[in-house]
């Protein structure tokens, strides 16, 4: 358990020393947003690219990785839509935030860490290619389901359309895209542009993980609380769990089956909150979800890596 912990506690205590340092004043609420535009919008972009640019695609884009995975996450989408209209007894466009919420992993800044510490820097292709894929996979089925449940359905061209032009515009969905795109043409990086994107790249996770700790001091854990125990107990129980019985099933290699649970297990992402927000349903559920989820994920994750070894 010693060696589990010192895989997960170094993570946490940085998210928590941006939490304290926001928290008592040392470091200013705007200090966090230029912190965070930096790493989503260069660093983390920069590491993604690098990442795709050297992925082997075959290895990576394994059917039954990515079956594993999202085939748990549109499990747990349609638990918290189920489990907010029969037990919280709230409406369709709450259903849908709460299921979005639980559904939503924070892959990248608690995923790629944990991962990497755990594993190792060469274990991270299983990562890179769920990762590819996330963003746009979650957000098409959230946006799609509140578009049916708000206008009968006649909204869904207009909200797929936005989320296109959303993602298009997203940096980490370019750093994506131009990584696979440079992948694909066989061409090599040139030392001169692959030596300063390395540098930016590198000060990614550190950064981003102090800078969620400063954001996470704007969530305040409120509202239902059954609503936050119901998305909390689907992103950290059942995720990870139907996402470890459909690897055993589909057989799916020791390296893969790790990365695609561990990544389910990880807490939700604040794009929860960002969705939950943008459609005004489940705010509260969805921010608390996120804060009390990043913090009970240091037991929950710790357990995962004991029983995946």
């Amino acid at each position: 358990m010693l060696s589990v912990l010192t895989v997960t506690v170094p993570v946490f205590v940085l998210i928590g020393a941006g939490y304290v340092a926001v928290w008592k004043g040392l470091f200013s609420q705007p200090n966090v947003d230029g912190l965070m535009v930096f790493t989503q919008r260069f660093a983390i972009p920069c590491l993604l690219f690098l990442a795709m640019a050297r992925l082997d695609l075959a290895a990576g884009f394994d059917w039954r990785l990515l079956t594993a995975y999202y085939s748990g996450s549109l499990i747990c989408f349609a638990a918290g839509i189920l489990g907010t209209l029969f037990w919280l007894k709230r409406g369709p466009e709450d259903a849908v935030a709460v299921g979005f919420a639980a559904m939503f992993a924070n892959t990248v800044l608690l995923g790629l860490p944990i991962a990497e510490r755990a594993y190792g820097t060469e274990s991270l292709t299983p990562n890179y290619a769920i990762i590819a894929m996330h963003a746009a996979f979650c957000y098409l089925v959230g946006v799609t389901a509140m578009e049916i449940v708000q206008a009968g359905g006649s909204g869904f061209r207009r909200g797929v359309r936005n989320v296109g032009l959303s993602l298009a515009r997203n940096s980490l969905m370019i750093g994506v895209m131009l990584g696979l795109l440079l992948n694909l043409s066989g061409l090599p990086l040139p030392a001169l542009l692959e030596e300063p994107i390395q540098l930016v790249a590198s000060a990614a996770l550190p950064a981003a993980l102090f800078g969620l700790g400063g954001v996470l001091v704007q969530y305040k854990p409120e509202g239902d609380w059954r609503g936050i125990s119901l998305c909390i107990g689907i992103a950290l129980v059942l995720h990870p769990v139907a996402t470890y019985a459909v690897g055993k099933s589909l057989d799916l290699p020791e390296g893969a089956f790790r990365a695609a649970v561990l990544t389910a297990a990880m807490a939700p992402g604040v794009n929860s909150y960002l969705f939950a927000a943008m459609h005004g349903r489940a705010v509260r559920i969805s921010a608390s979800a996120v804060l009390i989820g990043t913090a009970a994920s240091v037991l929950t994750v710790s357990i995962w890596l004991l029983i995946l070894g």
